[in-house]
C-alpha cells in the first residue's frame, strides 16, 4: 500500500500533467485558429511558454515542474520545416500536447493545418 506522502505525489504528478497538457493545449489553440503550421521553431515556442506559464508555477512546487523539463539528449531541430514525428519514440510532455492538439484539430476539419502525416 502506498504511504500517504507517495500517495500525495502520484496526484500532485497527475494533477501537473493535466494542467500543463491544459495550458499546452491552449497555447496551442491559439495557433490552430490562426492556420498557423506546426513547426519545430513553433513547437519550442509553444514549450517555452507552457513551462514558463507563472500559473503552472505558482500551482506546482519548483521539483515537480523540473520533471517536465526537456532532458539535455532530446534534441530536436529548430528549424521552420513541419513537425514530423513519425520517426521518433519519444517526445517531451509539452511536444506530445501540441502535436496531438494540431493531429485533433485536423481530424476535426479545423482549416487546412500542416503538420506531417504519420
Amino acid at each position: 500500500m502506498d504511504s500517504n506522502g507517495e500517495h500525495l505525489s502520484k496526484k500532485q504528478f497527475e494533477r501537473a500533467v493535466r494542467d500543463l497538457e491544459r495550458i499546452t493545449r491552449q497555447i496551442a489553440g491559439r495557433y490552430i485558429e490562426k492556420g498557423v503550421p506546426l513547426t519545430w521553431r513553433l513547437l519550442h515556442a509553444i514549450e517555452a511558454e507552457a513551462v514558463a506559464d507563472l500559473g503552472f508555477a505558482g500551482r506546482h512546487e519548483a521539483a515537480l515542474r523540473e520533471l517536465f523539463a526537456r532532458p539535455d539528449g532530446f534534441q530536436f531541430p529548430e528549424t521552420d520545416d513541419v513537425v514530423d514525428v513519425a520517426s521518433s519514440d519519444a517526445l517531451p510532455a509539452v511536444f506530445a500536447f501540441a502535436v496531438d492538439a494540431y493531429e485533433c484539430a485536423a481530424r476535426q476539419g479545423k482549416p487546412k493545418l500542416s503538420i506531417a502525416a504519420h
